[in-house]
């Protein structure tokens, strides 16, 4: 058994996992036992950080997870200029080889993209972790800064994906780009009619989110020419789920477990 901590920096937020995961002996990340996740935190992501910053974040954050010596680490950033400060914080506290997710590492998903380095780290995760849970087909939607649909198809490769603003960028964009609308709380209105401003604003934020999701995927599937299983994770994914007409899966820690996958994946010799 090795024990992997996992960081996924993304634009709003910094995710880390800790994870268990037995020795891998088949020939790609869906063919082993899936690690165990043995503790979690959320950070908000900072504009700018120093080594020495997110060493203290990262210290005071692996004090709410079991003190198991760690075999490895791995680091998704989607953040360019936060990429070196966490390298190197991650190399001083945990005295491990960092694996950076980027061009060149093994995920055992054949990549039917015109450029694969274009990929995000976070999305290459997505992909892993959906394809080694859910089989093949299956669509993974992760809710962010971004809303990221990413396609594997009936062969297990990645076909692709769509890339639209996320539910509380668009918030925060009509706030800024209207001086008589306000910054809302994003929940479900009563109705679609709103009856006030802040009330309006919600069916078209949230309630226009859910709309769009369930007709992206019912256009992915036109596509395809063919239905497939729906996981979806990110902010608020258990909430914006409950409001779409196709069934989907929340799971949490898509993403993380991608990434131990992943690590999994380029120990074998």
């Amino acid at each position: 058994m090795s024990c992997v901590l996992t960081v996924d920096v993304g634009n709003t937020m910094t995710n880390i996992g800790l994870f268990s995961i037995e020795h891998a002996e088949g020939p790609s990340p869906a063919s082993n036992p899936e690690p165990m996740l043995l503790g979690s935190c959320a950070l908000t992501t900072p504009a700018r950080i120093t080594a020495d910053e997110a060493r203290i974040q990262l210290e005071q954050a692996l004090t709410l997870m079991p003190n198991d010596p760690l075999d490895g680490v791995v680091l998704s950033c989607v953040v360019p200029t936060l990429t070196d400060p966490w390298r190197a914080a991650l190399t001083r506290a945990c005295s491990s080889r960092t694996l950076v997710i980027g061009p060149g590492i093994k995920t055992g998903v054949r990549m039917n993209y015109d450029d694969p380095a274009e990929v995000g780290p976070d999305r290459i995760a997505d992909v892993v972790a959906a394809r080694a849970t859910y089989g093949s087909p299956v669509l993974a939607i992760d809710l962010g800064t971004t809303t990221n649909f990413e396609v594997i198809d009936d062969r297990g490769a990645f076909a692709g994906g769509i890339i639209a603003p996320g539910v509380a960028l668009g918030a925060r964009s009509l706030a800024e780009a209207a001086a008589r609308l306000p910054i809302i709380e994003l929940r479900a209105p009563e109705r679609v009619v709103g009856r006030s401003t802040r009330a309006a604003m919600q069916s078209g934020v949230v309630l226009g989110e859910a709309a769009r999701i369930d007709g992206l995927i019912d256009a992915v599937f036109e596509e395809l020419g063919y239905s497939a299983p729906i996981v979806i994770t990110g902010d608020g994914a258990e909430s914006l789920t409950a409001l779409l007409r196709h069934e989907a899966t929340v799971d949490a820690t898509l993403t993380l477990r991608g990434l131990a996958l992943i690590w999994q994946a380029n120990q074998r010799r």
